[in-house]
């Protein structure tokens, strides 16, 4: 018999927990008292079953977006309703929680690697390699990972595959959906781009008002659902159809590119 439990992953679910508890510490201030974020559907959270659930969501930062998802997931199921006031429940996490990443991220640094041993599932992007476009076909290894970790709990995913806003879906979100035929809940977010850097590991700003909209599960037909339809109906429920920057104010975008363009200002002349 083994000393420490682990996950079929081979991570030790009390070294996992202890990480989950310390990150939890030190990330709750950025999302309770140097901004603030509003949930809105948490209760959602407490009806879904212990596994084969795929959250799909939009991406705005590397880390920042999943650390808040572990916050709003623990405190719901420990009764916070839209709330992750009081830390207490961090103490005893859900562990059978995992996000999508691409491994060269998640073996970037000392730190990220720390994160990949939190939840992570590393796969390698077949469209970007080291800043670069590329085309190379999928790691089965990689889909059949995913499907581990759907069969073991959770899994957020972020189908565009990229913080840039608008991109399109990726395909094999659908096929993922397709042959494990998890309950798939969608979230919208929104505010981390503009509260953190890139990698969410920074806060670039104060006072923003962050949010989280979890969905109610999607009603999907595994069978006769094509990926084509898949891939739509997600872009519609996470925010990233086409048709929603039609409804997005300018100022938004403007203002953005002032604040970036005085901060080029500013460096090009120090």
């Amino acid at each position: 018999m083994p000393i420490f439990k682990r996950n079929p992953f081979g991570h030790i679910l009390f070294l996992k927990k202890w990480l989950i508890r310390f990150f939890g510490i030190v990330s709750h201030g950025r999302y309770r008292r140097f901004n603030n974020l509003q949930i809105d559907g948490s209760e959602i959270l407490r009806e879904l079953p212990e596994k084969g659930v795929l959250f799909v969501s939009n991406h705005q930062t590397y880390f920042a977006d999943v650390a808040a998802m572990f916050h709003v997931f623990n405190a719901s199921l420990k009764g916070r309703a839209d709330s992750i006031k009081n830390i207490g429940y961090i103490w005893n996490p859900k562990l059978n929680i995992y996000f999508v990443a691409a491994a060269e991220t998640m073996k970037s640094g000392f730190l990220p690697k720390i994160f990949a041993y939190a939840g992570s599932v590393s796969i390698d992007r077949t469209w970007r390699a080291a800043g670069q476009d590329v085309n190379r076909q999928v790691k089965q290894s990689d889909i059949s990972n995913i499907g581990l970790a759907l069969n073991d709990g959770w899994v957020i995913t972020f189908p565009q595959g990229t913080t840039k806003p608008f991109k399109p879906i990726r395909r094999g979100t659908a096929h993922i959906i397709k042959t494990y035929k998890p309950i798939v809940v969608p979230i919208v977010i929104d505010g981390f781009r503009r509260s953190f850097d890139k990698k969410g590991l920074l806060i670039k700003k104060r006072d923003v008002l962050q949010s989280m909209v979890i969905k109610k599960p999607m009603d999907i037909d595994y069978e006769n659902d094509t990926i084509e339809e898949i891939v739509n109906r997600i872009e519609i429920e996470i925010e990233q159809h086409p048709s929603f920057l039609k409804v997005i104010p300018i100022d938004v975008y403007i203002k953005e590119e002032e604040e970036l363009n005085a901060k080029r200002k500013f460096w090009n002349n120090y």
